[in-house]
């Protein structure tokens, strides 16, 4: 059965911005060609998207209108730099803690993509489908298209590039029985809100007073990273958009980031000097 599609939309500008000192430009650029082409060729067609993707050159500032994809070491770096909730211009953003990630012993690629198609599906962090069990009673899923299947093993590469899997519309579409139409591009899920291994996804049950909660193929938690930290969609998708605060100026940030690096290289002299 062919897999229905989502009205096209205007093409959404995204500026990636690189902060990690983790990761060389020559680290990023063939990622984002490999995000391009997953964006054209793979999520636009069945989301009904379309994004181009620009490389930020350091210390310059981001296009105008431009949505944000930044590459960051950590959370913590983030706050230091003044990237927060919205963009300057209070249009979305998406965080990459590259860091972590290395740390975690996970591709900070996947995450890259997983972040990016997400802002794409739900760039308000708003969006849930409704699944009622009785007339006063049902469940809130937040419509985030890698979580299910955010697992590095169900990835995909695109130019030796790996990448994220997601899920299609009808993932959300519980009336479909099982195997009746593809619910991911890896055609790894058969069933409506299925969880792949290693994959998650919010809920919010209505009444239960428990608020927005990571529902897990497992049953429990499986990795703390699933708790989100802050500056997360997961984290953001928790608080008010009343209290959602922009990012910096770019001024300010560029001025930030020269003082982080600094540090850092500060840090490490001393650490050489008593070695």
């Amino acid at each position: 059965m062919p897999q229905p599609t989502h009205a096209q939309t205007p093409t959404i500008q995204i500026a990636v911005i690189n902060e990690s000192t983790v990761l060389a430009d020559a680290d990023v650029s063939p990622v984002v060609a490999a995000l391009q082409k997953q964006v054209t060729n793979d999520f636009g067609p069945v989301w009904g998207t379309a994004a181009q993707l620009t490389i930020v050159p350091k210390g310059a500032p981001p296009a105008a209108g431009s949505w944000w994809l930044v590459l960051l070491d950590d959370s913590d770096q983030a706050n230091a730099l003044g990237y927060h909730d919205l963009t300057t211009e209070g249009l979305p953003i998406g965080k990459v803690f590259a860091a972590s990630d290395l740390k975690a012993g996970t591709s900070w690629t996947v995450t890259a993509s997983h972040e990016l198609l997400e802002m794409l599906g739900d760039p308000n962090i708003n969006l849930t489908v409704f699944v009622q069990n009785s007339n006063t009673a049902g469940t809130l899923y937040a419509y985030e298209v890698c979580d299910a299947c955010e697992d590095d093993s169900v990835g995909y590469q695109v130019d030796n590039i790996l990448l994220s899997d997601f899920v299609y519309p009808s993932w959300f579409e519980s009336f479909r029985p099982e195997g009746s139409t593809q619910f991911d591009r890896m055609n790894k899920i058969q069933t409506p809100l299925q969880l792949l291994a290693g994959g998650y996804i919010g809920t919010f049950v209505v009444n239960s007073g428990s608020g927005w909660t990571q529902q897990t193929a497992e049953k429990r938690p499986t990795n703390i990273l699933h708790r989100g930290s802050v500056g997360t969609r997961r984290e953001r998708r928790s608080i008010p958009h009343e209290l959602w605060i922009n990012s910096l100026p770019q001024k300010k940030i560029v001025s930030n980031a020269q003082k982080y690096r600094q540090l850092l290289e500060s840090i490490q002299q001393r650490r050489q000097e008593a070695a």
